[in-house]
């Protein structure tokens, strides 16, 4: 069995950039249909036996319809070449509100041949594939999904993902119980796994997500685990079996992902062993992240030229430059030169941190333990450059939240 695996897919990210005159698409987003036509072309040329799309097609849940036709396109080229391709729906391809129709529904639909949608946890046997494998497959479950089919109560809010993990691992234990144990097994989920490293994209919320346990996925039943939903390439169980793979994203979604190369992977499964190869995606545009702090006033403009990157690298890149500085220098920013500079990137976020002196500086005859509260203050509004008026208003407020507390005790 040959497999290919790839994930997160977010065809329409066109947060940047320009677009293209021929096809009135984005750039961006014939930037990750290029990703995605390698990806296919990959599985017709090599004549993979399955594909797995672990989740994730769109942004959200509503694409265009002009998205819409792009990913059909390419999914309808694998199911005319006769490649059974699993479709995980993800948490961006489902709608929050119960009962809504989710981003990958036309293909169950419709009934495309070979083409399996898969929105509810299942078990798909070797006879309904119609090849020598298993897959258990755990696409992404909503919170209010969980809690309608479970009738919790609103009281239950903090208890739906307890519930849900422990659902799911019981669905996997009846899973094995139905196996047949000369056939390999795959599992695929849409989900979090303890253990992960997250990259920049990070969709999971801080305890309000689902995270399957370690031993869920790296049981020895298993023969290859296809992961989606955290954009950073790896494998949770390195050297190990079963492999489980999160591929990453197709393309660099945004600054977070800059250092980040991009995969898909093809492995070679047998029962109890698995050989993976993992395929770089080359051609993926750069993402430049550049960070500068001036010493001095002098020379300003050179100095933030000089911390970027030679304009060969940046033609075609999106390039982000933060600069952090005092505020009383930002009409000293050269703002046209920067811009004339990197006039060959693709795009260039100019990032502005002017600093306020916090330190109030007391003449050499003074210390803080000779001032009183209000004199105090009013060298506070002095260091923030305030309105002299403004400084009068804020001082008067104070002295009578002071006297009002005087009067008091």
């Amino acid at each position: 069995m040959k497999i290919l695996h790839f994930a997160d897919a977010h065809i329409d990210m066109a947060n940047y950039g320009r677009h293209d005159p021929e096809t009135g698409l984005p750039l961006r987003v014939l930037d990750f249909l290029k990703s995605l036509d390698t990806i296919v072309n990959t599985a017709i040329a090599e004549k993979v036996d399955l594909v797995i799309f672990a989740g994730d097609t769109y942004k959200d849940r509503s694409p265009a319809p002009t998205y819409q036709r792009e990913w059909g396109k390419r999914i309808y080229r694998l199911s005319e070449a006769k490649i059974p391709t699993l479709l995980l729906v993800g948490n961006h391809d489902l709608s929050p509100a119960t009962g809504r129709a989710h981003a990958l529904q036309e293909f169950g639909t419709l009934q495309v041949p070979q083409i399996y949608v898969l929105d509810k946890p299942q078990f798909l046997s070797s006879e309904e594939l119609n090849l020598p494998v298993q897959v258990i497959a755990l696409p992404w479950v909503s919170k209010s999904g969980m809690m309608a089919y479970s009738q919790m109560s609103g009281a239950e809010n903090e208890k739906v993902y307890d519930k849900l993990e422990e659902l799911l691992e019981d669905f996997v234990s009846g899973c094995f119980e139905q196996i047949a144990p000369e056939l390999p097994v795959i599992l695929t989920a849409h989900a979090s796994v303890q253990g992960a490293k997250y990259g920049a994209e990070r969709m999971v919320m801080l305890g309000n997500d689902l995270v399957l346990s370690g031993s869920l996925v790296k049981n020895d039943k298993l023969d290859y685990v296809a992961l989606g939903h955290i954009h950073k390439p790896q494998n949770l169980n390195e050297n190990a079996h079963p492999p489980v793979i999160y591929p990453g994203s197709i393309e660099r979604v945004d600054f977070g992902e800059a250092k980040d190369k991009k995969f898909f992977v093809t492995a070679n499964i047998e029962k109890g062993k698995t050989e993976v190869e993992w395929r770089e995606l080359t051609g993926i545009r750069p993402f430049l992240d550049v960070f500068a702090k001036p010493p001095s006033e002098l020379g300003l403009t050179e100095f933030l030229i000089s911390k970027l990157p030679s304009k060969e690298k940046l033609k075609d890149a999106i390039l982000r430059l933060i600069i952090e500085y005092p505020r009383e220098w930002d009409t000293l920013i050269d703002e046209p030169a920067l811009r004339n500079y990197t006039a060959e990137a693709f795009e260039f976020h100019l990032v502005k941190r002017p600093q306020v002196e916090a330190r109030i500086r007391l003449a050499a005859d003074q210390t803080v333990s000779s001032l009183a509260p209000l004199e105090l203050l009013e060298q506070y509004w002095k260091t923030l450059h305030a309105d002299e008026g403004e400084s009068e208003i804020l001082q008067k407020m104070a002295k009578d939240v002071v006297n009002n507390e005087e009067s008091e005790l």
